[in-house]
């Protein structure tokens, strides 16, 4: 009796000291994440403003001003798409679903040469105009730098891959700013289970990430949304068939998100250099011509959030930027999916 409490006492302190050093780790790991997720959407915003002003500038050559910017904006995909293919293969696409193959135990960790390769290869392509979005990049470069921030406190698997579902958090929670949404998004999206280890480690890597985007960005939301009214009973049948429709609407984006994948896998023996080239030269001269409905839709999501928009108008509009977030995925570039997809849930929902 005496040597089981013993053993008890000693596996109690044991917790209680895991506990105490991830409470310390998963801050770190929070900061970290928020510090490179608030710089790479800095990034982003000068890259816009840039390719703004190219346009503008090319603009005045005309025709010899538009074959320049769209050579500018392939060399940009095609450089990316090089980086990722010569130094990090891991970094390429979203970059969630693999963070979830890595929970999962199905893939291992990614180096840490990931994180440089992920925002220099993500501003290369998103900053041209290809619609994708900066979250994806941000979870996987934060649950990068929390498992390198767990191995150099040199945890355990457990306490590492609790880190780097934590770091994952934080990023979502910079990229959005929105720390609880970052904290649930580990546990309903990544753990789909809740864990204390996982739990405490999200929140304190959230905080810690939200206070830096914070500090850099300020408080406000992300996207802008006027006063609500309270809806009256008669609105519920029009909520429903909204839910229904967006159920089917993410359904088919899915679908062909996949099916673009499946393409790309039967066009192997074309590089992948020149196919980003392809895309990227396809969304700069769409930019040229239309430099609003390229990127990675915020300002698309915004513009419905606020009303713009005609019922004649709204299905192309959707359409479009359906098939260009279909190609932009085919590129094999950084960038996440979630940002593009809020565009097109609050086009439909307008």
């Amino acid at each position: 009796m005496l040597g089981y409490r013993v053993r008890l006492r000693a596996a109690q302190g044991r917790l209680r000291n895991d506990l105490i050093t991830l409470g310390v780790a998963a801050p770190l790991a929070g900061l970290g994440a928020g510090l490179v997720g608030a710089l790479f959407r800095l990034a982003l915003e000068e890259a816009d403003r840039f390719r703004d002003a190219s346009i503008a500038w090319t603009d005045a050559w005309g025709a010899v001003g538009f074959v320049v910017f769209v050579v500018l904006a392939a060399g940009a995909a095609a450089i990316a798409a090089c980086l990722v293919r010569r130094i990090a293969p891991s970094a390429s696409g979203s970059g969630i679903p693999r963070v979830m193959a890595v929970l999962d135990g199905e893939e291992p960790p990614a180096p840490p040469r990931v994180i440089p390769v992920k925002f220099l290869a993500g501003t290369l392509a998103i900053g041209p105009g290809l619609a994708l979005g900066r979250e994806g990049p941000t979870v996987q470069m934060g649950a990068s730098i929390a498992y390198q921030i767990g191995r150099l406190f040199r945890r355990n698997w457990e306490d590492c891959r609790a880190l780097l579902a934590a770091g994952a958090g934080a990023g979502f929670a910079v990229a959005f700013n929105a720390p609880i949404a970052g904290a649930l998004f580990v546990v309903e999206g990544l753990a789909r289970r809740v864990e204390a280890r996982t739990a405490i480690a999200a929140l304190a890597a959230c905080a810690g990430a939200t206070w830096v985007g914070r500090a850099m960005f300020g408080n406000a939301p992300e996207y802008a949304v006027g006063p609500l009214t309270e809806p009256s009973l008669l609105g519920v049948p029009f909520f429903t068939l909204l839910g229904i429709g967006a159920g089917l609407a993410g359904t088919l984006y899915n679908r062909t998100l996949l099916a673009t994948l499946r393409t790309v896998d039967r066009l192997s023996a074309l590089p992948v250099e020149l196919r980003a080239g392809m895309v990227g030269a396809a969304v700069g001269a769409i930019a040229w011509f239309a430099p609003s409905l390229v990127g990675g839709g915020g300002g698309l999501a915004q513009q419905a959030l606020s009303g713009v928009g005609t019922l004649q108008v709204l299905p192309m509009l959707f359409l479009f930027r359906l098939g260009l977030i279909a190609c932009s995925v085919a590129a094999g570039t950084p960038g996440g999916l979630l940002v593009p997809f809020l565009a097109l849930g609050a086009e439909l929902g307008l």
